[in-house]
């Protein structure tokens, strides 16, 4: 399908090379990752872009890459933080603690420690290794497995939250997480004994990968606080936000929304963004990668319910694609004792999602779950994906190189038995 953007779109894109063809022919196809990146930045060059980057005004940066292969961008300097900033400032429950000038610490991949850290390097007089992104935000991690954190590493990471509370009269924090990372610091500080040294935080959000509904609740009983959940990339900026109860709000200042089946009737869509936020590299039509689910299962963008993965991790079952949520939504109703959890078919059922599959599991406090359960676990996963579905108890899952997680795992050529 092509489609005509608005004018205010088009006057932003319409000297740009990469859509020049499509003002001409008079439609816009879909904008793949693919496509940004062929004849990178001479695509996008135009004279004004020139002397932006000239002037200090635009920078190339690289996207994560936690979910795709990394891509070059173009944007304003700090264009995401200030996104961040903006929408924390704004958000209901969260704006008046932003306001009163509580510090945020950041506690997600080592990726992205890291790349606070060489950004601070590059800084004329900086310390070496610094992690204080600006005067508000201090990155805690700096391991890339969270479940071999040790008693070292636990120790400094409170110490440098107490120093993040102790900027504000009230003690006052906010915590921005990956939700996993988050709730492997719980489990330690509970095992180790240390809660009397772990300052609670006066809101969370996590806005750096999927989480799972046992995670999201885990932490919400520990902390007896705000968990909020914020939508978006490090192309795009910020789309949604949720409340505390876990409805999403738009945040679509200078974006519009589409939505694509990713099959008929499979109830998934892939999320189309045409966005002008970033000047320097306006998206028109673009293809983020990422799937969600409506109020009635339409293509309404106005009536989306939650994030549930991405495209590329999608599930091929007999009854049509199946996405991360869809999976951890009959594991939250069969035990909500799982903390992490891993599909993995066998390689008999990589092909139509026939045939078989493991499911790894972790447990909040690290206990197997007992039979019963497991059978009610394997039987949810089972009648969901079309596979004979068999557990197995794990002490750990690893962590992926990002420092995200897989839900999904390659095919197993052979049955991987519970330890």
């Amino acid at each position: 399908m092509n489609t005509w953007p608005s004018p205010d779109v088009l006057d932003r894109v319409k000297d740009i090379p990469l859509y020049r063809d499509s003002v001409a022919g008079g439609g816009f196809p879909i904008l793949e990752k693919s496509r940004i990146a062929q004849g990178f930045p001479a695509n996008w060059m135009t004279p004004a872009l020139a002397r932006a980057l000239e002037a200090g005004e635009a920078e190339y940066v690289l996207s994560t890459g936690t979910n795709h292969a990394r891509m070059q961008l173009i944007r304003p300097p700090l264009f995401l933080l200030h996104s961040y900033y903006r929408l924390w400032s704004e958000h209901p429950e969260l704006g008046p603690l932003w306001h009163s000038g509580a510090r945020r610490a950041s506690l997600t991949t080592v990726l992205a420690t890291e790349h606070v850290a060489r950004v601070n390097a590059s800084r004329p007089g900086a310390t070496p290794g610094e992690r204080w992104l600006d005067d508000r935000t201090l990155y805690l991690n700096r391991r890339l497995e969270p479940a071999d954190w040790d008693l070292a590493d636990v120790t400094a990471m409170l110490a440098d939250l107490r120093e993040v509370a102790s900027a504000h009269p009230d003690g006052a924090y906010l915590l921005d997480c990956s939700a996993y990372h988050l709730a492997h610091l719980v489990e330690k500080v509970r095992a180790w004994g240390l809660e009397e040294a772990f300052p609670r935080p006066a809101g969370i959000v996590h806005a750096y990968e999927y989480a799972p509904a046992n995670v999201r609740a885990f932490l919400r009983r520990y902390f007896g606080c705000p968990v909020i959940d914020l939508f978006g990339s490090t192309e795009l900026g910020y789309l949604f936000y949720s409340d505390a109860d876990g409805r999403y709000h738009p945040y679509l200042d200078g974006m519009s929304l589409e939505l694509h089946p990713v099959a008929p009737g499979s109830g998934i869509h892939s999320l189309i963004v045409t966005s002008i936020r970033n000047p320097h590299m306006p998206l028109v039509r673009y293809r983020s990668g990422d799937c969600v689910r409506t109020r009635d299962g339409d293509a309404d963008p106005t009536a989306i319910t939650s994030f549930c993965g991405r495209e590329k991790e999608l599930l091929p079952t007999p009854g049509g694609p199946v996405a991360q949520a869809d999976v951890d939504v009959r594991i939250a109703g069969a035990s909500a004792k799982v903390f992490l959890h891993q599909l993995v078919p066998d390689a008999a059922g990589e092909s139509a999602g026939a045939g078989s599959c493991e499911l790894r599991y972790t447990t909040f406090g690290g206990a197997a779950l007992g039979a019963s359960e497991e059978a009610e676990l394997a039987v949810a996963v089972g009648e969901l994906t079309g596979m004979r579905c068999r557990t197995a108890h794990r002490r750990s899952i690893a962590v992926g190189r990002s420092g995200k997680y897989a839900w999904l795992a390659a095919p197993a050529t052979d049955p991987s038995p519970a330890d």
